[in-house]
């Protein structure tokens, strides 16, 4: 990619990712005005589950395709073709098992009667999601990224205008109502970026009979990619999936009523914690736009090429990352006002900003090890820190600290990864 393919495609994808983040605050700005907060924790509690099964469906498919096409060594509509199939079966095995287990999930593990609806409801999102992820990383691959942006900014808006009009309507008939409708408004938005990814194919494109031809070669190479990638997702999902189940089973244990938790576990997962991930939409777009470059460079056995723009991305995010962490440090009180009408969570911020400086730099170390094949890297600190994550979780929710075992145990988990992943791609990129 030249030097001015990537700078384009990085701004394209910074004002996208503002876009995108800008209406996401909105979105939650509007859920905990209509659903207070007991409404926004019910929903971080089904969350997580949602983000797992997402991975779980996905399969590591979108990063394989877009590495493969990045690559350009091969038919890429027959690669596309090959891989939707194997998408769709697993979409279908997945949703049969949740929709057994959703009962069970609810009642047993989340101790949470409410939540079974809105797991219900994810089942007929998961298929939707999957498919758009596929059409985004063959753009993505294609070094196409306002396709992306524009489908993703298009989703968000028309999934606010539902929930304003539809969360008013439906907290009527009761909290976890409007928590599933919240979840199923994403049937729509991923309906609308679906027919938008569409329009910005070519014109001229055409599909022959071979490209429909399913090629075990080509699945084999993008399972190889994606399963690695998907291991490791699957153990980040899997560890945030567990976060409710434990904090709802040992601080219920030590004596903490559940409409406690549900409230301050939607504080920090429903205000704090996006408010601190606020600038990440910087590193996401940098490190979007970096994996294909890296990937290219590295194929290329230009390292030193794909050592200085990884020094660029990270020298961008840490150049948006620090100040935004300052500021959020020093006027936690200000910020939680001003965007969410509350004082709530301003211990937690005043904490974790400063650890979220790491958190700003994980995106383009990740997506650098995943560009240059090392994906098993990336797996093991994966696997690492959420183990980490999930045993201090455990032990500091059991000391009685409220919510504070969270806060530790994220922050032990964010340390350990981000220096991990530093470490090998440094190491890497010197051989």
């Amino acid at each position: 990619m030249k030097r001015e393919t990537f700078i384009k495609s990085t701004i394209i994808l910074i004002i996208g990712g503002f876009l995108t983040k800008a209406l996401g605050m909105i979105i939650k700005i509007v859920m905990s005005r209509l659903m207070g907060s007991e409404g926004i924790g019910l929903y971080m509690l089904v969350l997580p589950t949602f983000s797992l099964l997402i991975g779980l469906c996905q399969f590591g498919i979108p990063t394989a395709l877009s590495k493969l096409i990045a690559e350009d060594s091969k038919n890429n509509k027959r690669l596309l073709f090959s891989l939707l199939p194997i998408s769709l079966i697993i979409n279908i095995i997945i949703i049969s098992f949740v929709i057994v287990i959703a009962p069970t999930l609810a009642f047993n593990f989340l101790h949470e009667e409410r939540a079974l609806l809105p797991i219900l409801a994810i089942c007929v999102v998961l298929p939707l999601t999957s498919t758009s992820s596929i059409l985004r990383s063959y753009f993505f691959g294609k070094q196409q990224m306002l396709p992306h942006v524009t489908s993703n900014v298009l989703e968000d808006i028309i999934r606010l205008i539902l929930i304003i009009i539809g969360v008013p309507i439906f907290i009527n008939k009761g909290l976890e109502v409007a928590v599933t409708f919240v979840i199923l408004t994403n049937i729509i938005s991923e309906l609308s970026s679906i027919l938008v990814l569409f329009f910005f194919l070519p014109k001229n494109l055409t599909i022959k009979k071979k490209d429909l031809a399913f090629s075990k070669g080509y699945a084999k190479e993008a399972m190889n990619i994606s399963i690695p990638s998907t291991a490791s997702r699957l153990i980040g999902s899997f560890g945030y999936f567990l976060e409710p189940i434990i904090l709802t089973n040992a601080l219920t244990y030590v004596g903490y009523s559940s409409n406690f938790i549900v409230t301050e576990y939607g504080v920090i997962s429903g205000f704090v914690m996006p408010l601190l991930l606020l600038p990440s939409f910087f590193t996401m777009a940098i490190s979007q736009a970096l994996l294909p470059i890296i990937s290219k460079a590295t194929s290329s056995k230009h390292y030193d090429y794909a050592k200085k723009k990884l020094k660029q991305a990270i020298g961008i995010s840490l150049l948006i990352g620090v100040p935004a962490s300052l500021l959020l440090a020093i006027f936690p009180e200000f910020f939680l006002g001003l965007i969410y009408n509350t004082h709530e969570g301003v211990a937690y911020m005043r904490f974790l900003a400063p650890i979220c400086i790491l958190q700003y730099i994980q995106a383009p170390l990740s997506a650098c090890l995943d560009a240059m094949g090392l994906t098993k890297l990336g797996l093991k600190a994966t696997i690492i820190g959420t183990l980490i994550r999930t045993i201090f979780l455990l032990i500091f929710s059991l000391l009685k600290i409220k919510l504070w075992g969270l806060i530790f145990s994220t922050s032990l988990n964010v340390i350990f990864t981000t220096l991990y992943n530093l470490y090998q791609v440094k190491t890497s990129l010197k051989k």
